[in-house]
């Protein structure tokens, strides 16, 4: 089988996904040809498994404070480019398209005829989840951008709905992480506002990982550029994470027993859904702002917040293999009865959800 694998590379949470799939297809007999989209070749990392990889332009959303910039987001967006490079994009030599909510790689196979899986949190969209408000143009975008012909999402909670869990890594080493450790990753804020509130925590230490980020430590804060092998090191050490509320990190929080706070993006659904879920199921706090009342009392909390998910990039990379045979629902079934909640979260059920409606 030939596969053709698109990403959407605006964020690292899908490409940390595909990374995961690339280790599993390996052990099947299947080619897997990869193409990124959404973010220029020269700011891609760490992208040795994936081979010969493609890079097209694709979309890219421009976010500023915190906020997308719709305006800023059409402008910068070259359409008929994107149409273009779905109408030269030749996929007539592959037997399945799959997709990372990668737009290029999913209309190309729907214009060839040719199987399209999207594979991704957002497909999960699709069903009665936790949701924000949306209005018109967040729910163009959700449904049209990357259509697929099995749509395949991805969540904390199946809610119902033949959703999977979250592809995140499965740890095998118990490493003792430092109580008063944070990792920080909020890409999509000031990095110097993110500094100014932070060091007001002398007791605490915060490793923050930023796009921006020069290399540096000042008193009780690390500053480190992207790194894919040194960020997942400081993950395990840390014994909470501050964020934006996107879905793969906190997803490998849950699955390592980290304690969450989330700060989703304004005008971005699915972040202010996710805050939303997070909080529903229990696993995490959300806030509007770096909030320094709010910082200090989720510092106290402790650590034992942990849903051990199972080998769902393994389980998939199979059932593709196999030709996708077993039906959904079984698939569906199984991975959540391997799915492990250890321990209930103390005092998060009584946080109120401060994520703002888009």
């Amino acid at each position: 089988m030939k596969i053709l694998y698109g990403v959407q590379a605006t964020g690292n949470g899908h490409i940390s996904r595909a990374h995961a799939m690339a280790e599993k297809l390996e052990h099947y007999d299947v080619q897997v040809d990869y193409l990124f989209s959404g973010r220029p070749a020269d700011q891609l990392f760490d992208m040795n498994v994936f081979g010969d990889y493609q890079v097209r332009r694709g979309i890219t959303f421009i976010t500023e404070g915190g906020k997308i910039n719709w305006v800023k987001t059409v402008f910068k967006n070259n359409l008929s480019r994107l149409w273009k490079d779905i109408k030269s994009l030749d996929v007539s030599c592959y037997d399945l398209i799959i997709t990372d909510y990668e737009p290029i790689t999913a209309h190309a196979g729907k214009r060839a005829g040719i199987k399209v899986l999207g594979l991704g949190h957002q497909y999960a969209f699709l069903h009665d989840i936790p949701k924000s408000s949306s209005t018109p143009i967040h729910y163009w975008v959700m449904h049209n951008i990357a259509p697929a012909d099995i749509p395949v999402g991805l969540h904390w909670h199946h809610f119902g709905s033949p959703i999977l869990p979250p592809i995140a890594p499965v740890s095998t080493v118990d490493t003792p992480s430092d109580k008063n450790t944070v990792l920080v990753y909020l890409p999509f804020e000031n990095l110097d506002e993110i500094k100014s509130i932070l060091k007001t925590f002398g007791k605490d230490r915060f490793v923050i990982y930023h796009p921006e980020a020069t290399p540096e430590e000042t008193d009780n804060l690390v500053i480190k550029s992207l790194s894919r092998t040194g960020f997942h090191q400081d993950l395990l050490l840390t014994s909470g994470v501050l964020c934006n509320s996107g879905f793969e990190l906190p997803s490998e929080a849950l699955q390592l027993g980290k304690k969450l706070l989330v700060k989703p993006v304004r005008g971005q659904m699915e972040q202010l859904s996710n805050a939303i879920a997070l909080e529903e199921l229990e696993y995490g706090w959300s806030t509007e702002g770096l909030d320094q009342k709010m910082i200090n009392d989720w510092l106290k909390l402790p650590s034992d917040t942990q849903v051990i998910f199972p080998d769902v990039a393994g389980r998939i990379a199979q059932w593709v293999a196999d030709g996708m045979q077993e039906p959904m629902k079984n698939l569906t079934q199984s991975l959540w009865q391997e799915t492990q909640v250890l321990e209930k979260p103390k005092g998060l059920s009584k946080k109120k959800s401060t994520a703002a409606a888009a």
